[in-house]
């Protein structure tokens, strides 16, 4: 007879096992859900609209759009639901002083055009948000009536939502008595807001009011920044999660990878005692998208400092530039003021603008790949020279201008003593009565590609060559400066070319010198440039704006406080008599843009490869 070893089948068995449990898993999971995924919308597919529809109703034109962070509510669950351990959190919408949160998705309705309506309605409910001491219950009802009342267009979709939402609650006959009263309440409230405001006391939470601003909206802290001296994660693909999600998180120590499970082969394992709680230590091979589908299960992720270096990574960091390699500082620094918004107050001598420039950068040609293009934008821009013309009534000239000259004789026979005017006129060529400052952004982010030829360093560096190639062929006055920043003490401020200098192989070595710097103290670099700017004797005076991203620092200057301080600076430029205009590639600059510079005073390149030939065209059309 045939001896069998039992341990030989524990694999299979566990393979068996895990197979049958993903299945039913599937199965009780399916059952319970009460959402319908086929009619769901995505924050990202109305983002737009939705910022349109809060800032149009009166909302904060400073606030972001963002995803909220899910939630525990706490309501009775059906069997159904606590077996398949589902429907314990919840996304609702709110507000704070830096963002307008919302759900990144909504399936709640079974038609799509319900959910899309559920976005608008959050953003119109939330446009009147306030502090107030108001119960949840009383306020959101509050601030239904407030809406209905100032914008009756929206009735007709509120009945819609309200009539969707009621069929999707519980029905207050199988609920415990408290719990029905709660119920009965809620649903009351929903069809006529306003009349009663006395939420009664129950066992539980009532389930979520998906058309109502959260009850207790998360206070989600500012990121820590990473500090200067911290070893930034080296190398790697830089991989974007596929859904747009918030997750609350705590900030724990790196595991040193001695304290985490060990693995054995699962047949030397014959029982297990108890379940602990341990590290898992982390590994190369990690699967990024098990990794996502495992942060989106999590209700609190756990985030730590690791100094590894990986081949593929969620998250995408930059390292700082060696000290070594760092330009010339040409003065002490110049103290500008900064707009600090919480306390309505310009805040004096705040910032120290340090100027600065590669002095030891070689004189260069124009890069080969560039050349035709050059030549090609030179043939361009030569036409927007004014050709030459009669210039009349001249005190110096080639001929007499014999219109000028009858005028002041007949004056003089009539005896009217006019004084001697321009009597000559002269040929000769136009003046183009314009100067541009061109401010390019150098922060961190410009060290990512955009390509797999190409960082989006290499692209602004292009983008400045053809570009002085071009305006040199107008004659315009122009200048070119680079910037970025290490908080509020050390704004770099990089010269590429002044105004009083020549466009030639000097200045071609200093913009082929530039490289990824620090971050985007946006504001003190916009007042520099515009002090320097408003300086040029010229009647048009462009403030040339290229960026990758939305002002940022390590301090602050991070979220709303950077966008007020940026827009108070352009609203001084504006005063100055400027003309600030921002060419960005920043694929979510509709979210921020319109409220700096205004809905007119702006471009979005889709795809950065293609900014070198599109940044001098832009010019043309904003001076032609």
């Amino acid at each position: 007879m045939a001896k069998y070893n039992f341990l030989h089948f524990i694999p299979q068995l566990v393979e068996f096992e895990e197979h049958v449990g993903k299945l039913w898993h599937r199965l009780i999971t399916r059952s319970a859900c009460r959402r319908y995924p086929e009619a769901a919308v995505s924050l990202t597919e109305v983002r737009r609209s939705v910022g349109v529809m809060f800032r149009a109703l009166g909302g904060d034109g400073g606030l972001k759009v963002e995803t909220t962070t899910a939630t525990e509510h706490g309501a009775r669950r059906s069997w159904l639901q606590r077996v398949a351990g589902s429907d314990k959190q919840v996304e609702l919408g709110w507000r704070n002083e830096e963002a307008l949160h919302l759900p990144a998705m909504i399936d709640v309705f079974p038609e799509r055009e319900l959910n899309r309506d559920l976005y608008l309605w959050l953003a119109a409910l939330a446009s009147g948000d306030t502090q107030t001491d108001q119960t949840w219950f009383s306020y959101n009802q509050w601030l239904t009536c407030r809406v209905l009342k100032r914008f009756p267009g929206l009735a007709s979709r509120y009945e819609r939502l309200v009539k969707a939402q009621l069929a999707a609650r519980p029905d207050p006959v199988e609920l415990p008595a408290d719990e029905a009263a709660q119920e009965r309440a809620i649903q009351e409230a929903l069809r006529h807001p306003g009349q009663n405001t006395q939420l009664p006391i129950a066992r539980h939470p009532p389930r979520p009011v998906y058309l109502w601003l959260h009850p207790a909206s998360p206070q989600s802290g500012r990121a820590s920044p990473v500090e200067e001296d911290a070893v930034p994660e080296a190398g790697g693909e830089v991989i974007q999660p596929e859904e747009e999600r918030r997750y609350q998180a705590e900030q724990v120590e790196m595991p040193d990878g001695n304290t985490g499970l060990l693995l054995d082969r699962f047949e030397n394992i014959l029982s297990w005692a108890e379940y602990i709680k341990v590290d898992r230590t982390t590994e190369e091979e990690e699967d990024l998208a098990s990794a996502e589908e495992m942060a989106r299960d999590l209700d609190k992720l756990s985030v730590a400092r690791d100094s590894r270096s990986i081949a593929k990574r969620l998250r995408f960091d930059l390292d700082l530039p060696a000290a070594q390699n760092d330009d010339t500082p040409l003065s002490e620094g110049i103290l500008l003021p900064e707009w600090d918004y919480r306390k309505s107050v310009l805040l004096p001598d705040h910032c120290c603008v340090q100027p600065m420039m590669a002095i030891d950068a070689e004189p260069v040609e124009l890069p080969i790949h560039l050349r035709a293009t050059a030549r090609r934008l030179r043939g361009q821009f030569e036409a927007l020279v004014p050709r030459r013309v009669w210039h009349r009534a001249q005190q110096e000239g080639s001929e007499v201008d014999l219109d000028a000259y009858l005028s002041h004789t007949t004056e003089r026979r009539r005896g009217h003593a006019a004084a001697e005017q321009g009597l000559y006129r002269d040929f000769r060529g136009g003046q183009r009565d314009m100067a541009c400052l061109l401010l390019a952004d150098l922060s961190l982010s410009t060290d990512a590609w955009v390509n797999n030829h190409a960082r989006i360093i290499d692209v602004i560096r292009d983008s400045l060559m053809l570009f002085a190639e071009a305006l040199a062929a107008t004659g315009d006055q122009f200048a070119m400066y680079g910037f970025s920043s290490r908080r509020r003490e050390h704004v770099r401020y990089h010269t590429l070319k002044t105004f009083n200098d020549g466009h030639n192989n000097r200045s071609r070595g200093r913009i082929a010198a530039i490289k990824p710097g620090f971050y985007t103290r946006m504001g003190a670099a916009i007042r520099h440039a515009s002090s320097q700017l408003s300086q040029q004797p010229a009647s048009q005076q462009l403030l040339l704006l290229l960026t990758d991203g939305k002002p940022n620092d390590l301090d602050l200057y991070e979220g709303r406080y950077g966008i007020e301080d940026t827009r108070m600076a352009l609203m001084e430029a504006r005063r100055l008599g400027l003309q600030p205009f921002c060419v960005t590639i920043d694929q979510k600059a509709g979210d921020y843009l319109p409220y700096l510079f205004g809905s007119g005073a702006y471009v979005v390149i889709r795809k950065p490869s293609e900014l070198p030939g599109e940044l001098p065209l832009l010019y043309a059309r904003l001076t032609g």
